[in-house]
């Protein structure tokens, strides 16, 4: 056991600035139970605000070790820390992973029995938990009160804290009425935590739960190992299908809009030969924990959800995340994918969107409460698809945080995959002119669809019926594609250029696009990849790939990963519970074969030494016996 420091920890709480006394046992617990020999950005000052009891707010992207920053501290205190966690899926994982370490945890929620339930129960008032997760709505149950009551929490964690603010994307009323822990355990500290918060909902979280001079940390949205691609959607399952060419034997997660999507793109998957599994809420309830437990101990790589899927799933290695259509928000989408790359290693991100998507978002959001946020954060998002610009600087940027790298070198604008309109301005004024004609003298517009068979010259009925062959916008891109025309005409909608109308999606233009008919100002527009551009763009990720698994054995690395999805299996518990993919990789670049070697590879704290280090040893050295292979 790591030395106990609950009566110092009270005495150094009081001394302000005396920070250097916690040292000692935070590091050692590092060590111990995480198997790190140093912290992530901003996680000592996070766990230093807990342990001097200074109640805190903490934003900090998905993958960097939010759970670590009140984990820890809990370690270190007297009595035990309280967690408000949203899904039990969520809970349960957590629990799972901290066993795992040596940590005792515990859960109360809807999924125990009875029986279970009275045997946590009694732990907890025997005080031999350290870490108790519940919901919001457990929280607020009086038996649970008198329960916390009778132990006296060290500190409450708010986790997924953006679900109190009206202005948040996943809002759940539960969490606005958590301000009442303040009032019933006035002892104890309040901590928040998030990883995407806009300014707005940074300040609604302080505002609801009513800190007491609370910390602010807020570290970088930015995640630099995620790599951004957003493409116009065409031939959707031949789009996918390329995808995960790429990413043989890596797991993902392909999203989309609606579940007839879901079981569309599934089923067809499967047939040719991608196995994968669907999950959505029309599905039952055994059927989509099969499914999702078949993910999460690696009997399946891929699987195709709603957005359903995925808030409590803690897969470390999910190396690829597919939009199969636009999400509800820059903050749905910065969290969806920050599901991809958890463990620090290169990830990718792919988004195929259309202007089919905004209408069906549009429908859902008309029955909201809170339609007018809703509205604005799609249009915004739109916006983000739409205009060619670095992707990590505007996610950044959107989250009220600066950018200062002239190049993110991860994002499809920043490695030159988007090809560039040479002569954008005369494009758009073409574009421009004929949705202000066709329309001309009528009381009603025109779609898309429309308005790119007149640019292209095509007589169709509708053409002939209207008369639009006689405008003189007509034909005058008849030398470019229709794909080519629509998508020019979603990047105007997008960037304000041009307005899509709600109800009949008639386009019409804007103060903005009159500005471009003027020539006083020029649109950034680009082309849809061709396919000597997309070899191109294939050949840069593949020698990238190649430079991630520099010196890394991957046949030792499969074998490593089929032992612990096995011993996963075993234990019924997620795959990356008994090793993450960073550990596993380093095994199988530095080949240790005793355990002392073991010991120092990434992850490996004294608990997993002692329950997997002989297991994995073993393969290693048959490895090497079996292919003369050097250790590292």
């Amino acid at each position: 056991m790591i030395l106990r420091a609950d009566k110092f920890i009270g005495v150094c709480a009081k001394m302000s600035g005396k920070t250097d006394w916690f040292q000692k046992p935070m590091y050692e617990a590092l060590k111990q139970y995480w198997g790190y020999t140093s912290f992530r950005a901003l996680q000592e000052d996070v766990i230093l605000s807990i342990l001097r009891e200074k109640e805190s707010l903490t934003v900090m992207p998905t993958g960097g070790g939010k759970s670590l920053c009140f984990q820890l501290p809990a370690l270190l205190k007297g009595s035990m820390a309280v967690v408000i966690s949203p899904l039990i899926s969520l809970m349960k994982d957590q629990v799972d992973d901290l066993k795992a370490k040596g940590i005792t945890a515990s859960c109360l929620n809807s999924s125990l029995t009875p029986k279970e339930q009275m045997t946590e129960i009694s732990l907890i008032r025997k005080r031999k938990v350290k870490i108790l997760y519940i919901s919001p709505e457990r929280l607020q149950q009086k038996s649970t009160i008198n329960l916390l009551t009778s132990v006296n929490p060290a500190f409450f964690v708010i986790d997924e804290a953006h679900c109190i603010s009206h202005w948040g994307h996943d809002f759940r009323e539960d969490y606005r009425k958590l301000k009442f822990i303040k009032e019933r355990f006035k002892s104890s500290c309040v901590h928040a935590f998030t990883a995407t918060a806009t300014v707005a909902v940074q300040q609604d979280i302080l505002e609801q739960l009513q800190l007491n001079n609370p910390e602010i940390h807020i570290r970088q949205i930015d995640r630099p190992n995620l790599s951004y691609r957003v493409i116009p959607r065409s031939n959707l399952i031949k789009q996918i299908t390329d995808v995960l060419e790429k990413h043989p034997d890596e797991p993902g997660i392909i999203y989309c809009l609606r579940r007839k999507d879901v079981e569309n793109i599934s089923e067809k998957l499967n047939t040719l030969g991608f196995k994968n599994v669907p999950y959505h809420a029309g599905l039952s309830d055994t059927t989509r924990h099969i499914n999702q437990d078949k993910f999460i101990r690696e009997e399946v790589d891929i699987i195709v959800a709603t957005i359903a899927f995925g808030m409590g799933i803690d897969r470390s290695n999910i190396r690829f995340i597919i939009h199969a259509a636009m999400p509800k928000s820059i903050e749905h989408y910065h969290q969806e994918t920050g599901r991809a790359g958890r463990d620090g290693l290169n990830s990718h991100c792919y988004m195929f969107f259309g202007g089919g998507d905004y209408r069906v978002m549009r429908s859902f959001i008309e029955t909201s409460p809170h339609e007018k946020v809703m509205m604005d954060k799609l249009n915004i998002l739109y916006n983000f698809c739409s205009r060619p610009h670095c992707r990590h600087r505007f996610l950044v940027n959107y989250f009220g945080q600066d950018y200062d790298k002239p190049s993110c070198q991860a994002c499809d604008y920043c490695l030159n995959e988007l090809e560039m309109v040479e002569e954008s301005l005369v494009t758009a004024q073409k574009i421009i002119s004929c949705v202000v004609r066709v329309s001309r003298g009528k009381s009603f517009g025109f779609g898309a669809s429309c308005v790119a068979d007149v640019l292209k010259g095509k007589t169709t009925d509708q053409v002939n019926r209207m008369n639009h062959q006689l405008l003189s916008t007509f034909g005058i891109m008849a030398e470019s594609s229709i794909t080519f025309i629509r998508y020019m005409v979603e990047q105007l909608v997008g960037q304000g250029f041009l307005r899509r109308d709600e109800e009949f999606s008639t386009l019409s233009l804007t103060l903005s696009g009159k500005q471009v008919l003027k020539g006083e100002i020029v649109p950034v527009l680009t082309k849809p990849l061709v396919t000597a551009k997309k070899k191109q763009v294939a050949a840069k990720r593949k020698q990238k790939r190649e430079k991630d698994w520099e010196g890394v054995n991957k046949e030792l690395f499969r074998s490593l990963r089929e032992k612990r999805s096995e011993m996963a299996h075993d234990e019924g518990v997620p795959a990356y519970i008994i090793f993450g993919d960073k550990s596993l990789r380093d095994m199988a670049l530095i080949k240790p074969v005793t355990k002392e070697a073991f010991a120092k590879i990434f992850g490996v704290g004294e608990k997993k030494l002692e329950s997997y280090a002989d297991e994995f040893i073993e393969i290693i050295r048959k490895y090497i016996a079996n292919n003369q292979v050097p250790v590292g």
